[in-house]
């Protein structure tokens, strides 16, 4: 089995995107490779031909996240997080908003990423949840489930380097 093969994404409610995601790594590394710039870097670019150009982390209860990407052509991207629940090694819930530019805001997303134990494995499991079903739909109509299908087979090499 691929572990790509193991990124599945359904829609169990009008509002909501279940994101799942095996790694075969420890928990430990795993969730280190979602929290540690050094590490997003590595893995969180973005579309092709992009780069994390900014990664401001202050992850706890109450703290917040700022990340940025630029394309080859000059344009890009953020986001910005605010975190409410913050338990290493498992368990993350942020409130976060994509800021694109000149475009239209974006809607709120609300996330819950836990990470559980499998051994010498680690099962990732992220719910983001909409405040209707239009947001929702807009967000899969994006393409988020390539990108991030994309950013996770990165993730797979960081982790497979890191263990090297």
């Amino acid at each position: 089995m691929n572990l790509s093969d193991t990124f599945q994404v359904t829609l169990p409610s009008d509002t909501e995107i279940l994101v799942k995601r095996e790694f075969d790594a420890p928990r430990e590394a795993v969730f280190n490779a979602h929290t540690k710039p050094e590490l997003l870097e590595r893995w969180m670019t973005g579309p092709p031909g992009w780069s994390l150009t900014r990664c401001d982390l202050d992850l706890r209860a109450g703290g917040s996240a700022h990340y940025e990407w630029k394309g080859v052509d000059g344009s890009g991207f953020g986001l910005r997080q605010t975190i409410h629940e913050f338990v290493p090694p498992s368990r993350m819930v942020t409130t976060e908003r994509f800021e694109m530019g000149e475009g239209a805001p974006m809607g709120v997303q609300y996330v819950t990423l836990e990470f559980a134990d499998a051994g010498e494995r680690t099962h990732m499991t992220m719910t983001l949840r909409y405040d209707d079903q239009a947001s929702r739909d807009g967000a899969l109509a994006s393409g988020m489930d390539k990108g991030m299908a994309a950013s996770y087979d990165k993730l797979d090499l960081a982790l497979t380097g890191a263990r090297a």
